[in-house]
């Protein structure tokens, strides 16, 4: 649902009701996750999208009775072999399964207070119940990053004690995902929806394919930074893309800025004497990958160099170099390519092949 929350946000703030269409499993070649969302407004208003257009109008056609007739939430399935004339079958040949509940905004303030800190970019979490008893259907519980709960119960201050304790991680890393939770004598399936500040993309050095990634990577949805020693290249005028153009020696700014595993860093100077000590820095840090550039030549050289400055093997095997996935590029435009496709791949468990390759239903 956060996929929307400007909106939503909106609607909560003028009191208007509206049906919220959830998708809680995505299996086969489902275009779009679980946690995207759909609503619908008493006017007949529609936001989002839960399939890409495969099955909107049924969707936003089944959230239309569950918003007039005030029935509890109800799950519906879609898939390609659906015979049913609602349904009409995803044509892409995946499957979904949606959760349609009313939301009535004066009745659940908290969801509207988690809606409106998403859309200002605060780090929040909706933990969302997928599966369970009926009354607990749809309910919701809002965190905090640093894990309060500010609004909402699922039923026992014990079960949202215990949601909370496992969405809490999720909402450090940034992930939506679903939970089972085993809340006293009643388990409960939750989908948790979280909003995070944008992952860091950390880029060293200040050259012509820093500049190609730090367009990659924005439209990625990374906050790019761009790091060099240099003052005369290090500016924002070559680095238009880029959220910030650091001007430091690149360990120094490493060892001071804020990371987490969801970060990435890319060495690109092509310089042992700054090389050495910044990915000393970077294979210490809990990041979610460290690349550099380079022939595997001067990779080989590289290693040898980290093991002399104390860098354990296990360490080095976080190393990504030459890095990148295998298309050919040669202009730092393709090389960008290259990296970002390797990240992805990485992220979401992509093998790299072609996809007319790959046996099993593209996921």
């Amino acid at each position: 649902m956060l996929n929307i929350a400007d909106t939503l946000s909106r609607w909560c703030r003028e009191d208007r009701p509206f049906a919220l269409a959830t998708v809680v499993r995505a299996g086969g070649s489902a275009p779009l996750p679980p946690g995207t969302a759909l609503a619908v407004g008493l006017d007949g208003e529609a936001v989002g999208s839960v399939s890409g257009g495969c099955v909107e109008g049924a969707v936003q056609e089944l959230c239309g009775q569950v918003l007039a007739s005030g029935e509890p939430p109800v799950r519906a399935s879609f898939g390609y072999s659906d015979a049913d004339a609602l349904a009409g079958g995803l044509t892409c040949g995946g499957e979904l399964e949606v959760l349609v509940q009313r939301i009535d905004p004066a009745g659940q303030p908290h969801l509207a207070d988690a809606l409106e800190q998403a859309t200002a970019g605060t780090p929040v979490a909706v933990a969302q119940v997928i599966d369970g008893p009926q009354r607990l259907l749809g309910r919701t519980l809002s965190l905090l990053r640093d894990g309060s709960a500010y609004g909402g119960t699922l039923g026992s201050r014990q079960e949202d004690r215990t949601v909370a304790g496992r969405a809490l991680p999720l909402l450090r890393a940034g992930r939506t995902a679903r939970v089972e939770v085993d809340a006293g004598p009643q388990k409960l399936t939750l989908l948790v929806h979280s909003s995070a500040a944008p992952p860091r993309m950390l880029v060293f050095g200040a050259v012509d394919f820093a500049a190609a990634l730090s367009r990659a990577g924005r439209l990625l949805g990374y906050r790019v930074t761009v790091c060099d020693a240099r003052p005369g290249f290090a500016t924002a005028e070559r680095f238009p893309d880029a959220d910030e153009v650091v001007v430091e020696r690149p360990h120094r700014y490493l060892e001071s800025t804020g990371v987490d595993a969801r970060t990435v860093v890319w060495v690109l100077t092509h310089d042992a004497e700054s090389d050495v000590p910044l990915l000393r820095v970077a294979l210490g840090l809990p990041v979610g990958y460290v690349g550099a550039m380079g022939s595997p030549r001067i990779h080989e050289h590289r290693l040898e160099r980290l093991r002399e400055a104390g860098v354990p093997e296990e360490r080095l095997a976080l190393l990504r170099s030459p890095t990148g996935l295998d298309l050919g590029a040669r202009t730092p435009a393709e090389t960008a390519v290259s990296i970002t496709a390797e990240i992805a791949a990485r992220a979401r468990g992509g093998t790299g092949l072609p996809l007319s390759r790959v046996p099993a239903p593209v996921s």
